[in-house]
């Protein structure tokens, strides 16, 4: 283990970068706060400073704190309930178009898979940054066909209740921004794409 005190600069910044993509900061974002930190650590050391007067004793600490700074937990928690309706409103409104109907009939095996995916995502996004399709799909095949599984011998899988198509687009709605953002983040930070 490298002691603090005699870090490089170019190690703090790879602890940094670790930390903030550990967080789930988007690449753009890394890349800007790498530069700025840079930056200042640069000019600590042409000061005759050194790193640690930019970073303090604990670099992992520094860098959670300029994460929590750069993407707050309220913030976070918001995007992420937006998202997971989105996603929700996304798939209902495809079941509604492959079957060509305008409702959405929810059985308890539609309301255990959804809720057990939903707390694993919303858990995993808040600590760790995005799922990605992969993992989400393997966090659906993990927890939530268990969750199916178990709700279906507990309690069978009657109907519940019908939504329109309607809800479906509502629930479109909140992460609607957020998608867009997501995006041309990812327009932007293609290989490539200037």
């Amino acid at each position: 283990m490298t002691d603090q005190r005699t870090m490089t600069n170019q190690q703090i910044l790879a602890v940094c970068r670790s930390n903030w993509e550990y967080r789930g900061i988007d690449d753009g974002s890394v890349r800007e706060m790498l530069d700025e930190l840079s930056a200042h650590l640069d000019d600590a050391v042409a000061a005759g400073r050194t790193p640690q007067d930019v970073v303090g004793n604990d670099v992992k600490e520094f860098a959670a704190s300029w994460a929590r700074a750069r993407a707050p937990f309220a913030r976070r928690l918001l995007r992420t309930a937006a998202m997971v309706c989105f996603v929700i409103g996304w798939l209902m409104l495809a079941t509604c178009l492959l079957r060509w109907t305008t409702e959405r009939v929810v059985s308890v095996n539609d309301v255990a898979f959804w809720t057990v995916v939903a707390a694993v995502t919303v858990a995993w996004e808040l600590r760790r940054g995005s799922l990605g399709l992969g993992r989400t799909l393997t966090v659906a095949l993990a927890v939530g066909l268990p969750a199916v599984l178990l709700s279906q011998w507990l309690g069978g899988d009657g109907e519940l209740f019908a939504l329109p198509l309607w809800a479906a687009l509502a629930l479109l709605l909140p992460g609607l921004p957020y998608a867009v953002a997501d995006a041309r983040s990812r327009k932007k930070t293609a290989p490539g794409v200037d």
